[in-house]
């Protein structure tokens, strides 16, 4: 299972909430910390895995062309992914990354769950019209992806996240993570 998303847009918060663990994931309100792919397992066939962001991380064009080239093989290459739960901050709508991000996953036959993070930083009806404009988006994508709203620090859509994650991964019991 990948975390995928736009730098800052909440992927390490994101596994540490889901993991109830401060600091499994490293997080910073520096875009572009997380710079490699990192893995935490869950059991001896099932890993969770952060990925660099993509956008506008505040590093050189070449290390931006090194991350795009991993993340590439990575997700073209990677027989044992699930699943992508991509991670977008619900104060701004989907970007072309998030589309492209989508259209691959459509194209490999890859689920996605989109995570509108940050949903503290809105009001309960702002941030629901924005749910609903990004599940019209993916609706019309037609690859029967999902959105739902996050926070990490609340926490919000953590127990709907791990039920997704179970479905996913096809655990005969659920993970606890």
């Amino acid at each position: 299972m990948a975390f995928a998303g736009r730098s800052n847009a909440g992927k390490s918060s994101a596994i540490n909430t889901l993991c109830a663990q401060k600091a499994l994931a490293r997080t910073s309100k520096t875009p572009g910390r997380t710079q490699l792919l990192n893995f935490f397992e869950l059991d001896r066939e099932r890993r969770l895995v952060d990925l660099p962001g993509y956008g506008f991380a505040r590093v050189s064009e070449a290390t931006k062309g090194r991350w795009q080239e991993l993340l590439d093989t990575y997700l073209t290459h990677r027989h044992s992914l699930r699943g992508i739960v991509l991670l977008a901050d619900v104060r701004h709508p989907l970007k072309d990354y998030d589309r492209h991000m989508l259209g691959w996953c459509a194209g490999a036959g890859l689920p996605a769950l989109v995570l509108l993070t940050k949903a503290d930083k809105l009001k309960r009806g702002p941030a629901l019209a924005r749910r609903a404009e990004v599940r019209r988006e993916l609706a019309d994508l037609g690859a029967g992806f999902s959105a739902q709203l996050f926070s990490s620090l609340r926490p919000q859509g953590v127990d709907e996240l791990r039920e997704v994650l179970n479905l996913w991964l096809q655990v005969p019991e659920p993970l606890s993570f």
